[in-house]
């Protein structure tokens, strides 16, 4: 082997013990180097705590009048007349329809006539039992004939006070072609229109009186033997934009057997209400340990709920949270975030994924 062919071979030879070196040196060097990140400021950042919270169950409810009057016929027959509409407010005793009276008229007069029959019939046998009578005391009549007249005034004296009675039950049978409210209130439900037939105790009229209103709530199996009679509510009207407190007063210890539930009532003491009205009804049943965060760190970006958690070095990351009840100390997280970890809870609108907080370590 030549000079020239010993010296290339040993300049390859270098160059091949080289690279190796210089590869390693690359990735070090991309190893160490850090991802610059956007910074943030502005932001308030806060450390996690745990919270002793009142614990409630929420059930849905009905908003009902405390007093509900169903008005319906006492007797059968055609409406001639109808006097209110529905919304319209009454007095107790005010006329709301009228019945077909003329059957009940005729049964009036021919009890007025008994009557006058009985009466008539009375004073005769009264004045028949007054001579009698002084026949008697002459020693004149026997004492079997004096009782047999006796007896026959105390027969018209009996039929006299039957036909008293008939007449007043026909004059009431009259009035019952008068249908009447039977207490103050407003009218919410009105079935019936003139020409159409009354039956006895077929609803005519609903009238809601100015009593108040309560909630009807059904809660599941589970609460029962929690709730007494007094415990307070507070309940939720969304449509009304209304959050009122109520108390207890009615618990049916029944449970359905077909959904588990079991009806509670609770009086509202609010005003504006109406009968029928949604509402979300909430119940005490003790307290435990639970993870509040603020309602306005929750951030929601599509079907997706989250929040902005900080590690130990200020770095931002969107947080996917499954979130719980609604306190008054702020939402609660069942999932996603344990105390002692820090989030954003102010100046949301300037966070972002993978951002740093400014200054480096949060605070």
């Amino acid at each position: 082997m030549t000079t020239t062919a010993m010296t290339r071979h040993a300049a390859l030879l270098v160059l091949l013990v080289l690279q190796p070196l210089t590869g390693c040196g690359d990735k070090a060097d991309r190893g160490t180097t850090e991802m610059k990140r956007p910074l943030i400021s502005g932001v308030t950042v806060t450390e996690v705590v745990r919270s002793r919270v009142q614990d409630f169950h929420e059930a849905s409810g009905t908003v009902k009048a405390r007093t509900a009057t169903v008005v319906a016929s006492r007797v059968m027959g055609t409406i001639t007349a109808v006097a209110v509409r529905t919304g319209d407010r009454v007095r107790a005793g005010q006329l709301l329809a009228t019945i077909d009276d003329r059957d009940a008229q005729q049964v009036v007069r021919a009890a007025e006539q008994a009557l006058e029959a009985a009466k008539q019939n009375r004073l005769m046998a009264a004045l028949t039992y007054q001579r009698y009578r002084r026949l008697y005391d002459e020693k004149a009549l026997a004492r079997q004939e004096i009782d047999r007249i006796e007896t026959q005034k105390k027969l018209a004296d009996a039929n006299y006070e039957q036909a008293q009675a008939g007449l007043e039950e026909a004059r009431i049978r009259l009035g019952f072609s008068r249908i009447a409210a039977h207490a103050a209130g407003i009218v919410t439900d009105k079935r019936v229109d003139p020409g159409n037939m009354a039956i006895p105790g077929v609803p005519l009229f609903t009238i809601e009186s100015d009593g108040g209103f309560y909630v009807e709530a059904a809660l599941d199996e589970a609460m029962s033997g929690r709730i007494r009679i007094g415990t307070a509510a507070t309940v939720t009207v969304e449509s009304l934009g209304l959050n009122a407190s109520g108390k207890v007063f009615e618990i049916v210890p029944a449970v359905d057997p077909s959904n588990r539930t079991f009806i509670v009532k609770a009086a509202l003491s609010a005003t504006g209400l109406r009968s029928g009205l949604y509402a979300r009804v909430r119940l005490p049943r003790g307290e435990r340990d639970s993870i509040l965060v603020p309602e306005g760190a929750v951030v929601e970006k599509g079907q997706l709920t989250g929040l902005y958690a900080v590690d130990d070095r200020g770095v931002v990351t969107y947080r996917l949270v499954r979130t719980g009840k609604v306190y008054p100390g702020g939402v609660e997280i069942l999932s996603g975030l344990d105390a002692g970890e820090r989030i954003l809870t102010a100046g949301l609108e300037k966070a972002m994924d993978g951002g740093q907080i400014a200054g480096g370590t949060a605070r």
